[in-house]
């Protein structure tokens, strides 16, 4: 079975073949095809890291198997890591993180075991990167939450906790805030578990979740979140499992799928073969459990358990009272390991079953879109204004000559609303939101929008546009913090 190999930046190039000479030892079926990806391809003049050879051979045969890339500094390019992720849809970012005995943790040493799956939805959120200055003082950066993005996600966290026969599935949230978009994430999150009866489903607020997982983390089993809450949270999980070194990562699409390793290039010990290879390593133990090949997975995985009961360590872990080992020698521990079985969590070794990636030529840009259930009208808008004024005089100036189908309801300042009531200790800053409605909800056109966008640019600057819609009694936009 062909897999596309794209050896990374920094250390990358050092694990990649540290890895893979351990998958040959093992004897896993796997040809692995190169491909031009990361800081060196960005610096040939690509300005999304890869070749275009590179992207067409990684769509042809469906599986990437990446070490860790970086993305130059300074010079207005993406990640090559999240765009790649966002290219191909990879839309569900899977991280296993368990106790691994023979690497030191607090929870280790209390005896708390740890084994937790965090589901992270890996496409939209604010990692679109849609970001503009609306004035000299004030960035915007625009998160998009969809109903089909966050399905997609939701229910492969679902099948994915049925399969491992999980007794919990948690849906990390700030709905408490964010009403419309987190509450759009956790509205699709009930409404897909009404589907798995078997399984616990509950929902926390974020910062709630951070702050039980590191005082009991064994309380949870799997749980999923919005893009930016979910990469922190996978990095605290990381956290309590030694660190980046021992942390995963799975980014699971329709079609591509990519495995890599998530932690930094390590251009400080570059070409030393110092480096632990042990994330690297279980994202491709990842990746072959899902191609199907479980046996060798299995028999790779509990070489690797128990060579860190050994007490075999790279210099980042372990007991600094026993000499560390390089990279090669700590693969060559493992491979000599093969076959032997740890006092701990050994894997049973199951049947080989390879599951060969579909090849798919796509003609056109899959739509996903969910069936609109009630009927959408236009009430009005939100004005985005530049002015140093106070919230009254700008009031007036919109307010003189305003259709009258039209009336101001607020304006705010930072989410804060500020007119027509507010506080004098609200600081502002010099951009104001002002909100413009319909009398009685009446429906309006986008061309009387227009009219009073040309309102509007008569006394100010517009920074910015945001239309109000309504499906049928349901508002589709949010308060200001005291309207």
């Amino acid at each position: 079975m062909k897999i596309a190999i794209a050896h990374g930046d920094g250390i990358g190039p050092e694990i990649m073949k540290a890895v893979l000479s351990l998958f040959d030892a093992a004897g896993v079926p796997l040809e692995y095809v190169p491909v031009d990806m990361g800081k060196w391809v960005f610096d040939k003049g690509y300005n999304n890291g890869m070749t275009p050879e590179a992207q067409q051979t990684i769509e042809s045969l469906g599986i990437l198997f990446k070490g860790p890339m970086e993305t130059p500094k300074g010079k207005g390019v993406k990640s090559v890591n999240v765009t790649a992720r966002k290219t191909w849809n990879t839309y569900a970012n899977k991280r296993v993180f368990q106790t691994l005995h023979g690497v030191d943790t607090v929870f280790s040493k209390a005896g708390i075991p740890i084994d937790l799956t965090i589901v992270r939805e890996n496409i939209e959120d604010t990692y679109g990167g849609i970001e503009h200055m609306l004035t000299h003082d004030v960035a915007l950066s625009r998160r998009f939450i969809t109903r089909p993005g966050s399905e997609q996600v939701i229910r492969y966290a679902f099948e994915m906790a049925r399969k491992k026969g999980a007794r919990r599935i948690t849906c990390g949230h700030k709905a408490n805030i964010m009403k419309i978009t987190d509450g759009l994430f956790l509205e699709v999150f009930y409404e897909v578990a009404k589907e798995y009866p078997e399984l616990k489903s509950d929902d926390v607020i974020v910062d709630d979740l951070c702050m039980k997982m590191v005082t009991r983390p064994d309380l949870f089993d799997v749980v999923v979140l919005t893009n930016l809450q979910g990469d922190i949270v996978s990095d605290l999980c990381a956290g309590l499992v030694g660190g980046l070194g021992f942390a995963p990562s799975a980014n699971i699409g329709d079609h591509i799928c990519i495995f890599e390793a998530v932690h930094g290039t390590a251009p400080d010990i570059m070409g030393k073969n110092i480096a632990n290879p042990t994330a690297l390593l279980l994202s491709g133990l990842a990746m072959l459990r899902h191609l199907g090949f479980m046996g060798h997975a299995a028999r790779i995985e509990n070489a690797l358990l128990y060579t860190l009961e050994s007490g075999a360590r790279t210099g980042d872990f372990g007991d600094k009272s026993k000499p560390a080992l390089n990279t090669t020698e700590f693969i060559q521990t493992i491979i000599n390991n093969l076959g032997k079985t740890p006092a701990h969590g050994a894997r049973p070794i199951l049947e080989d079953k390879p599951i060969t990636p579909t090849q798919y030529k796509l003609e056109k840009n899959p739509l996903i879109m969910s069936k609109e259930t009630m009927d959408e009208k236009i009430v009005g808008a939100d004005f985005f204004v530049e002015s140093e004024e106070q919230p009254t005089p700008v009031a007036e100036k919109i307010l003189a000559g305003l259709n009258p189908k039209f009336e101001l309801v607020t304006i705010s300042n930072r989410g804060t609303q500020v007119w027509p009531k507010g506080s004098v200790f609200t600081n502002l800053v010099n951009q104001y939101r002002c909100r413009i409605e319909s009398k009685d909800a009446a429906a309006c056109t986008q061309e009387e929008i227009l009219e009073l966008y040309q309102h509007f640019m008569k006394e100010f600057k517009v920074c910015s546009i945001e239309i109000l819609n309504m499906w049928g009694e349901k508002k589709g936009y949010s308060l200001a913090q005291g309207q």
